[in-house]
């Protein structure tokens, strides 16, 4: 695999190692805008905003959305205002400290500043990028629409087994909450919603994140009937 001018997307993401797995081989092709016919397709990757700063472990999904963004496609950076209140338990052997919201607010500041810093908010080019706040859309949910209406289409059996639950229940000295629990439901939930308000189709992540990824991805074609896609990076 060659890194030229002539490469397309795919090869040159792959030629820099910023490609760990994808839910569909479709997704080269789609990323290729010459393979599909001209058409940009909508990506988001999400960060949560546990700390006032990002870490070296977000760079590669960002890599990611600038060299998406830099090929024609369209980004959307979400802050998790709304998750950063929960925590993944991902990558986690124990409960993740609960936030006050006035320190969510001071790290969910300083997040959006650094994100700005790599992909173009310009409102002038057709493939601008969007900055979200997931907190807009699941501090309005009410507790017992989304059980009945998201919540079913989710078997406990598979959220087990999912590698962010299993290693944590697999502990003998801690375990995992509810609320963390509970988690994965809210990550697939943000790509439903930006799939409805931006016909966003593909989520990017840490390949920690694939659980929720294509949790979401099942989302989507359960409720909506439609094909959404993932793709991770390796973690660094």
């Amino acid at each position: 695999m060659s890194n030229d001018n002539q490469s397309g997307l795919w090869d040159d993401l792959g030629f820099r190692g910023l490609i760990y797995q994808t839910s569909d081989p479709i997704v080269a092709q789609k990323l290729d805008l010459a393979l599909a016919d001209g058409e940009p397709i909508t990506a988001y990757t999400g960060f949560d905003p546990t700390a006032d700063s990002l870490h070296v472990g977000h760079l590669l999904p960002i890599f990611n959305m600038r060299r998406l963004q830099l090929a024609g496609h369209k980004p959307i950076l979400l802050a998790g205002g709304g998750t950063g209140l929960i925590g993944d338990p991902g990558g986690r052997t124990e409960e993740r400290k609960l936030l006050d919201r006035e320190t969510l607010d001071a790290n969910l500041a300083g997040v959006k500043a650094q994100l700005e810093r790599f992909v173009d908010f310009d409102p002038k080019i057709s493939n601008s990028a969007v900055l979200v706040d997931n907190s807009e859309w699941l501090s309005e949910l009410k507790l017992l629409e989304f059980l009945r209406d998201v919540g079913k289409h989710f078997s406990v059996g598979q959220m087990i087994a999912k590698d962010s639950v299993k290693t944590r229940l697999e502990s003998l000295e801690k375990s995992i909450s509810f609320t963390e629990f509970s988690y994965m439901l809210l990550q697939s939930y943000d790509f439903l919603h930006l799939f409805d308000t931006y016909g966003c189709r593909l989520q990017l992540g840490a390949s920690d994140q694939w659980g929720n990824i294509t949790s979401g991805i099942d989302l989507v074609r359960r409720l909506r009937g439609e094909t959404v896609w993932g793709l991770t990076t390796p973690l660094l």
